[in-house]
């Protein structure tokens, strides 16, 4: 399984972008799919997930109510829609997809077993 993360940019405080997060096989309907950012000198932080079956979404408290996640199957594709989007949100983004994660794990980096390649988001002030 290969992931394909895209869409990150420089962009203003306040404005949006969206980052998609493709898969090279029909996976988004039975993996869990996790969006994770890293930005320099921190760890890897969670920022949302959508499950597999349920399609329940779970997100950070840094970005609930600004940032959605959402996935369309049939594109094989995962989507993190960003709205009035803050400096502190400046990261590289990375998607993740893992088959058997259970939901008290849904939030932790490790738990995930395939990762994108990162997009860079940079929000300026």
């Amino acid at each position: 399984v290969q992931l394909q993360a895209c869409g990150g940019g420089l962009v203003q405080a306040g404005d949006s972008l969206r980052l998609s997060c493709a898969a090279s096989a029909r996976i988004f309907s039975t993996y869990t799919v996790g969006w994770f950012r890293q930005s320099p000198g921190k760890e890897r932080e969670f920022v949302a997930a959508i499950r597999r079956n349920s399609g329940h979404t779970y997100y950070a408290d840094s970005v609930k109510g600004r940032f959605t996640i959402s996935k369309d199957n049939a594109k094989n594709t995962v989507y993190l829609q960003m709205v009035s989007l803050k400096p502190e949100d400046t990261a590289v983004y990375y998607c993740a997809a893992s088959y058997g994660i259970i939901l008290s794990q849904i939030r932790i980096a490790q738990q995930y077993n395939y990762w994108g390649q990162g997009t860079q988001v940079t929000v300026s002030s």
